[in-house]
């Protein structure tokens, strides 16, 4: 089941596929999505790189909002997007969770945790989603 809801986010966002992500869990409460630590994601000293964990968190609660989108909504983009983070990875892999905090008509607002291998929370994303329809 993994393997299908990993090709169906490489199929819906590319980048996650250049990225290295893997998808575990996908529903409209909660995506969770995987990316495991590789030196070429790393900054000085072996820690994943802030940016992998932006990108990873970004598209999880892209999905995430994607899945929420109300009646006659077309997609969603990314208006803001906050980043706190708490602890370096420097192995093992993080995992993003992202939540929706409110289902609006023109926006959407997700929270995403990201996890380390030992279920520590790493990083923290706040971000907002546009809500897009058709012209």
């Amino acid at each position: 089941m993994t393997d299908e809801l990993t090709a169906a986010l490489h199929t819906a966002m590319p980048f996650t596929a250049v990225l290295g992500a893997t998808a575990l869990r996908v529903g409209a409460d909660e995506v969770a999505l995987r990316l495991e630590w590789d030196a070429a994601r790393c900054t000085t000293g072996g820690l994943m790189h802030g940016g992998a964990f932006m990108a990873l968190a970004d598209s999880a609660g892209g999905w995430c909002a994607f899945l929420n989108l109300p009646d006659g909504a077309t997609g969603t983009a990314t208006v803001t997007s906050a980043t706190n983070f708490l602890r370096p990875v420097t192995g093992g892999h993080v995992d993003a969770v992202a939540r929706p905090l409110s289902r609006g008509r023109t926006v959407i607002v997700v929270d995403t945790e990201l996890r380390d291998a030992d279920g520590r929370l790493a990083a923290r994303v706040t971000q907002t989603q546009a809500v897009l329809r058709a012209p």
